[in-house]
């Protein structure tokens, strides 16, 4: 892949030329996409249940996915080690579908996604370097890169041909680990808590992310202003949906997402939260899920289910066949959600 890593790299210079006119972005998506099929054909692209060994990092990585009593699993993940060519770079996502081609809708965002994000990468960096803007951080260019990829994939979406989402779509939760940098992207409600060693030595969760759900404050305020509206149905006590102007069409329990075009006139955004956390000794590992884990797995929960697994390659299998048990016993006569989780550990083996 070195030749890839050569031509990738070198946009970083000819992506800009003259008075910073663009130049070059079909090839650098192209060379992006390639970079994705090279990866893949070297197994450094995981895409169903199993487990990541990262070369060049010390970083493991766990993952499992079960379908829920509701038809086909809607939800798929991604681990892209080595991303972009960087030894020490990791990519991790997990996305939700719902609707009738939520299946699809995720699984199209998990292909888009990551290429166009390191294209909006190089850009940035290119255009960072251009300008000699030496107070952006690498926070700064990858925050900038995700508001872009995201709008464009939401963009791309909407133009495939092939799918309708219209009245479908799909949450994208992914984090890109960096060293000791690690920055966590969240459309919709899927959620990221970190473990770390509190002073008494036990493991205390820490949420990274907000869950976005329509009746957030700034959520609501948003979509009302929208002429959009949040409320619950009665048989469904507590779950805010986002609901047309007029009639009870295209309930949708959360407040961003990709696709669900019927709703984007109305409040509905596939803006991304970006944040980051500087990884520090004390930090153990984080835990990636879908809702249907955190419905009925607290974050403390969580935490000490994968701490406890003997063998980490199988915690995020455990935390998800936890989380079944826990749906039959607590919301006995519901349908079982699709359940599914990362798991990547900071050190590639147990302390």
């Amino acid at each position: 892949m070195r030749h890839l890593s050569l031509l990738f790299n070198g946009l970083a210079k000819s992506l800009y030329s003259g008075r910073g006119k663009l130049s070059g972005i079909d090839c650098g998506r192209e060379a992006a996409d390639e970079l994705a099929r090279e990866a893949k054909k070297n197994d450094m692209i995981l895409k169903s249940s199993g487990t990541v060994r990262c070369e060049g990092s010390n970083s493991f990585v766990s993952v499992f996915s079960q379908r829920g009593e509701k038809g086909v699993n809607q939800d798929c993940s991604i681990v892209w080690e080595e991303f972009g060519c960087q030894e020490d770079m990791i990519f991790c996502g997990i996305f939700d579908g719902h609707g009738p081609w939520g299946h699809y809708v995720a699984k199209a965002v998990r292909k888009s996604l990551p290429p166009s994000l390191l294209c909006n990468w190089q850009e940035a960096l290119a255009l960072a370097a251009l300008v000699g803007d030496k107070k952006l951080c690498q926070f700064d260019i990858w925050k900038q890169s995700y508001l872009s990829t995201c709008a464009a994939v939401d963009q791309e979406l909407e133009k495939h041909r092939r799918l309708d989402s219209f009245h479908s779509g799909t949450t994208a939760l992914t984090i890109i680990k960096q060293g000791e940098l690690m920055v966590i992207a969240n459309v919709g409600d899927s959620r990221a808590v970190l473990a770390t060693t509190a002073e008494d030595g036990s493991l205390v969760p820490v949420q990274l992310t907000i869950d976005f759900k329509p009746n957030l404050p700034q959520e609501a305020e948003r979509i009302t202003r929208c002429k959009g509206r949040v409320f619950c149905l009665h048989d469904e006590p507590g779950v805010h949906r986002v609901w047309l102007p007029n009639g009870e069409t295209a309930g949708l329990a959360m407040s961003r997402a990709f696709g669900d075009y019927c709703l984007k006139d109305y409040g509905l955004i596939s803006v991304p939260e970006v944040t980051q956390r500087k990884i520090i000794n004390r930090d153990r590992f984080i835990v990636l899920a879908t809702d249907g884990v955190w419905d009925v797995i607290s974050n403390e929960e969580a935490v000490q289910i994968v701490s406890s697994t003997k063998e980490r390659g199988k915690s995020a299998k455990r935390l998800v066949k936890c989380a079944v048990r826990a749906w039959k016993r607590k919301r006995r006569g519901l349908a079982v959600d699709d359940c599914s989780a990362i798991c990547l550990f900071f050190d590639s083996s147990p302390p």
